[in-house]
Order: structure tokens, then C-alpha cells, then sequence
């Protein structure tokens, strides 16, 4: 999975953030992702995190991503 996919997805996912992807291990499978955004204003960290696992649900679920990373900021 390219990182370019990862932060496309987030991006469309928030719109307002500031999005970084770090591809861990160079096998295009183990990434660490940060979302600033808005859109976790009020929200738990469990809950943040939630959305990012949300808003890569296909690669999650294909397995183009092996192992994910969050860091989230509201």
C-alpha cells in the first residue's frame, strides 16, 4: 500500500486535518499515521482512533496494512 493512498484516505476522511504517514519498516505494510483534525474535538482517544480505523477500514480489512500506528490530535 502506498503512503500516497494512506493519506489520501485521510484527507478525504478530514478534510481539515493535517495528515502525516511514516512508512515504519520500508515493507509497505507497517505504518504509523497522525491526524490532526477537528473532527476529534470532545472525542475519547478510543474514540479518535476509532474514526482513523474507520476511514482505512478497506486496507485494514484486505490486509495492504499490516500493522497501524495513531497518533491523533483534536
Amino acid at each position: 500500500m502506498a503512503i500516497e493512498t494512506i493519506r489520501a484516505l485521510l484527507e478525504q476522511a478530514f478534510p481539515d486535518g493535517d495528515v502525516a504517514v511514516v512508512d515504519r519498516t520500508g515493507g509497505d505494510d507497517h505504518f504509523h499515521v497522525m491526524v490532526e483534525s477537528g473532527a476529534f474535538a470532545g472525542l475519547s482517544l478510543v474514540e479518535q482512533h476509532r474514526l482513523v480505523n474507520r476511514a482505512l477500514a478497506d486496507p485494514l480489512a484486505d490486509g495492504s496494512i499490516h500493522e497501524l500506528r495513531i497518533t491523533t490530535k483534536g
